[in-house]
């Protein structure tokens, strides 16, 4: 024990001293450390170098779908690294996993996407969408189609392109120069959409882009119909609809793609995360049957885009043996069995707790929200999702607060292969947490 000590409070200051977190407060993070240091994954479960084992309630990043601790994916990557851990995709050189792959992706993927172009990530995966969508229309001979509809609450990454393309204002007021051409609409009205286009003009939109559950927006699930409206409304403008199912791809919302739940089909699919369930880095953008054939007849140079690592061998063998896994281990049907004994229990917490407002969810993705009254749905003067985030893991489980926009959100999305056990300690856990909490209220600690 006295050797773990040891080592924390040196991992710690070197923690400080080298390691800038992604989105982290870097006050508290010189002040407090890293608040987990963790060692090992089994299921989904975490442990840290203190000893503590926590749930893992959103698994990681919304990415660990099959689950920590799964020696086939290592198996996977040492196997291909034994033989060609890496060789360029540029210039058509080509590998057998990429191949495969992309084969495999188009055989599961929602409409008629057929082929797909890899990158290392989601924010790739979304920039990368925004210029093939332009460079489609430059190539089509309208030059002056560049600009691409977001929705309000939406996120889409962190690379310029996808900074300027995410609705949640605090992530591009982050920085003082955003990219141009990038508009924004209301998150659950398909009118706004189409009001947004009249005022712009549709001979200058590309596309537009959203994701079929919005998730670090706060687990937003769209009204019904509102994909068919917006696929309706796209093909009268002549835009092309892309999907963003970085989260929700891979079986996290009950099916193997969010857009599933809703009859639309998309243009383009961003996808990422859930891929390779967090084990290597691999995303991609998928393209139409009609996208990819109007690139094959239209596009006579080289198509001046691409990334070091896209089509990597390694990262694409250990995505389909993630695949095998979700499929041989029915870990969908699991997600959608799951899902609606999370929302269950959710609804049950509901009725136990004064400040628990709205739940929602789909699949292994959900949302609860925490008002100061139930009826009228007023919010607190100030959050309080951090405050229950943090005794939740004080009590073991790992959850994410959402407060954009004037939210006071929890949101969840635990690995696939959660059991009805698990989710029964977590959300034992999370009321425990929650009540914890409103103790905290009635002896005047909050308002």
């Amino acid at each position: 024990m006295m050797t773990n000590l040891k080592l924390i409070q040196e991992l710690t200051e070197l923690d400080k001293k080298h390691f800038l977190h992604p989105t982290s407060p870097i006050e508290q993070q010189q002040e407090q450390g890293a608040a987990f240091i963790f060692t090992e994954g089994n299921g989904v479960h975490l442990h840290d170098l203190a000893g503590n084992t926590v749930i893992d309630g959103m698994s990681s990043l919304w990415n660990v779908n099959v689950g920590h601790g799964r020696k086939e994916l290592g198996q996977a990557a040492m196997d291909q690294m034994s033989t060609l851990a890496f060789t360029s995709c540029f210039a058509t050189f080509s590998n057998e996993p990429a191949i495969r792959l992309a084969e495999k992706l188009s055989h599961i993927a929602p409409g008629d996407l057929s082929a797909t172009f890899f990158t290392s990530g989601g924010s790739e995966a979304n920039d990368t969408a925004y210029k093939l969508a332009r460079h489609y229309w430059i190539l089509k001979g309208q030059e002056n189609r560049k600009k691409i509809i977001s929705r309000t609450k939406s996120y889409h990454g962190v690379a310029m392109g996808a900074t300027s393309a995410t609705g949640l204002k605090p992530f591009r007021d982050f920085t003082n120069s955003l990219a141009p051409d990038f508009c924004y609409v209301d998150h659950a009205s398909s009118q706004s959409l189409r009001e947004v286009i009249e005022a712009e003009g549709p001979e200058t939109i590309a596309a537009f882009i959203a994701e079929p559950v919005q998730g670090a927006g706060g687990v937003h699930v769209a009204p019904v119909n509102y994909f068919k409206e917006v696929r309706a409304i796209c093909d009268e403008y002549d835009i092309l609809f892309i999907t963003d199912e970085v989260i929700t791809g891979f079986g996290r919302t009950g099916t193997y793609f969010g857009m599933e739940h809703y009859g639309a089909a998309p243009d383009m699919m961003c996808f990422a995360k859930g891929v390779t369930s967090g084990y290597v880095p691999l995303g991609g953008v998928m393209l139409s049957e009609r996208i990819h054939q109007e690139f094959t007849e239209l596009s006579k140079g080289t198509l001046l885009h691409g990334y070091t690592y896209s089509g990597h061998p390694t990262a694409c063998a250990v995505a389909i043996r993630n695949l095998e896994i979700i499929e041989q281990e029915h870990l969908i049907a699991n997600a959608k069995a799951m899902g609606e004994e999370m929302l269950n229990g959710f609804k049950w917490i509901q009725s136990e707790r004064e400040i628990v407002g709205e739940v929602r969810g789909l699949g292994l993705m959900g949302g609860i929200e925490i008002v100061k009254n139930q009826h009228t749905q007023e919010r607190f003067q100030a959050p309080l999702v951090p405050q229950i985030v943090a005794e939740a893991a004080k009590r073991g489980l790992i959850c994410r607060s959402v407060v954009f926009d004037g939210q006071d959100t929890l949101v969840f999305a635990p690995p696939l292969v959660i059991n009805k056990r698990e989710m029964s300690q977590l959300i034992e856990i999370l009321n425990d947490s929650i009540q914890a909490i409103e103790k905290g209220m009635m002896k005047g600690n909050i308002q």
